[in-house]
């Protein structure tokens, strides 16, 4: 398997290449160069599989064993689920009344879902590093919990560094705290006088450099990054085979989307043959509902805040690649749409392209803050079960629209990471000693404030790392 520039500026690229790499060179993102399909019959025997076992299924189907032999490759992913609360069974499914079914993804290290992709990510860096030891550095954005995971990831690690841009104030405390406190001398973190669409400018211009990337060694983790791709595809097929009575029939799984990694990677699994449906939920930063409804790529004029603050983006770049999958991997259309889009911040999908995302990605919907916190008091009262905000935009979803297919919701986060959300909504707390002991631990962390010259600020921590390791 090779891998592609979805705007055909690169080609023929090993999954090492796109392992260590942020945005393409021509400002595009990483794809393998033909989607692998699964048969009916493979399904079948996967679905008898626990889920780490699935993810070594997916991945051997784009990493070349003379990349990573398969031996090494399953070591690697046993290991990344180790920190796990049970590292055979990363994902539950608690089943609930009215035929509500919530995919509870956070049962990791620092309770978030990305942790599925990060630990395994985290891995697959020390692998190829240690053996040709070589120091990295990490840059990565975050709107919440992207960041806190990734630092999860490689914090320790020898041959890594990681520097985190967060957007102070428009994270809760308890997601700051996660990454604040962690002091590893491999460990940067940012605070940003600004939106997580603000801070990624900085971070796409130090990407923009492809001299300055090689020089000191830089890669992302953010969901640009392929192999985060790659690895969440693995819970869209452990999710369908939780949910179908027999291979085959078709099951609709609701995404709280923000940046639309997750739906990216469903688009995918969708197309290797797993014969299931998409919904995006969306907060009233909806970009992407706006995108999937009409064609209407464009941002708005603000990012808005809401209790569901990891979806609060309005550049879903993973657009990208679902655009690139439905033009039949055409680079040529996907690029002239991008160039209008980054030159006009607007642009419109072409027909024919936005119907085949609208044949997987069958619906969306946009839920405000108050009918967040409604769906989580509803949840909590028919159930007795806490629902993280991110999780009660999809939950609000199937709320409105129970249909005769089979639906279950991804759970995104642990309500405890939460708890400004849990009690306005009503419900009492949720009390969780490995979040409690945050409040009382030391923090460090460096400013980005209005008026700084942020890209300049960034380019001196990086040059201050790849010295340090010179």
């Amino acid at each position: 398997m090779k891998y592609i520039s979805s705007r055909g500026g690169e080609k023929g690229l090993s999954f090492k290449d796109v392992l260590f790499s942020g945005y393409a060179k021509d400002g595009g993102l990483y794809f393998p160069e033909s989607v692998p399909e699964v048969s009916i019959e493979t399904l079948e025997a996967w679905s008898v599989l626990s889920y780490p076992d699935i993810v070594k299924r997916v991945m051997k189907l784009f990493i070349d064993e003379t990349e990573i032999p398969a031996a090494d490759l399953d070591q690697l992913i046993d290991n990344a689920f180790r920190p796990f609360k049970d590292p055979a069974k990363p994902i539950s499914v608690a089943r609930l009344k009215g035929g509500l079914n919530v995919a509870e993804l956070f049962n990791g290290p620092t309770l978030a879902f990305k942790d599925l992709a990060l630990c395994v990510v985290g891995q697959l860096y020390e692998y190829f590093l240690a053996r040709a030891e070589k120091h990295m550095t990490v840059l990565i954005g975050t709107s919440g919990d992207t960041g806190s995971a990734a630092i999860s990831a490689v914090r320790g690690l020898k041959w890594v560094d990681v520097v985190v841009l967060l957007p102070k104030g428009r994270c809760t405390e308890i997601q700051e705290l996660q990454m604040t406190t962690v002091l590893e001398d491999n460990i940067h973190n940012f605070a940003v006088e600004g939106t997580s669409d603000d801070l990624d400018v900085p971070i796409k211009a130090v990407f923009a450099d492809p001299d300055y990337v090689v020089d000191n060694n830089l890669c992302s983790i953010n969901s640009i990054n392929w192999a985060r791709i790659l690895v969440q595809i693995s819970h869209y097929f452990y999710c369908y085979f939780s949910m179908a009575e027999r291979v085959g029939e078709t099951v609709e799984v609701i995404i709280p989307t923000g940046a639309a990694g997750n739906i990216a990677s469903g688009f995918v699994a969708q197309r290797m043959g797993l014969p299931m449906q998409m919904v995006a939920a969306v907060t009233p930063n909806d970009i992407v509902h706006r995108t999937l409804q009409t064609g209407d790529f464009s941002l708005s004029e603000r990012v808005l805040q809401t209790w569901a603050t990891a979806m609060d983006i309005q550049v879903p770049y993973n657009i990208e690649r679902m655009v690139l999958v439905a033009s039949g991997l055409d680079t040529n259309r996907v690029k002239d749409l991008m160039t209008i889009f980054e030159a006009e911040s607007q642009a419109k999908i072409p027909e024919d392209l936005l119907q085949t995302i609208r044949d997987v990605v069958v619906d969306s919907s946009v839920v405000q803050n108050q009918e967040m916190l409604d769906t989580v008091g509803r949840c909590y009262k028919e159930n007795n079960y806490t629902l993280c905000p991110h999780t009660a935009v999809g939950v609000a979803y199937q709320y409105n629209n129970n249909k005769d297919v089979k639906q279950v919701v991804l759970a995104t986060a642990a309500p405890d990471k939460f708890p400004e959300a849990v009690e306005k909504a009503g419900l009492p707390p949720t009390i969780n000693p490995d979040i409690q002991k945050l409040f009382n631990m030391e923090t460090r962390f460096e400013w980005m404030r209005v008026g700084e010259d942020w890209e300049a600020i960034l380019r001196k921590k990086i040059q201050f790392i790849t010295n340090k390791y010179k």
